[in-house]
């Protein structure tokens, strides 16, 4: 579970509701590598590009995914918050596109990442 900070500075434990996703952006602030090794800036317009995120906590309600597992989703479709000193994006299981995760090798789609 994600850890919060309280108003005193102590920390308390979170649980994430329903189908709610907490996830952090991969790479500071969200910046991403092409593949031939360019740093692309978090700030870059790049029309209607998704972006892959790590799954920190659950909902009891979400069945397609664990934490860790690595989730595509649109940059659009978010709440960000600000826990412990961390940014991290609020989702819904429906705002999920694609979950992936080492797990799923036995799902046999031809697709890896």
């Amino acid at each position: 579970m994600a850890k919060g900070a309280a108003a005193g500075g102590e920390k308390m434990p979170i649980k994430m509701l329903n189908d709610r996703i907490l996830v952090k952006l991969e790479g500071p602030d969200g910046e991403r590598k092409s593949s031939g090794g360019i740093l692309i800036p978090a700030t870059a317009q790049v029309g209607k590009r998704l972006a892959w995120a790590q799954v920190v906590a659950l909902g009891p309600s979400v069945r397609s995914m664990e934490t860790e597992d690595r989730v595509l989703f649109n940059p659009e479709d978010r709440y960000e918050v600000e826990v412990g000193g961390r940014d991290y994006i609020i989702l819904r299981e429906r705002d999920i596109h694609a979950v992936a995760a080492k797990r799923l090798d036995d799902s046999h789609t031809g697709l890896y990442l």
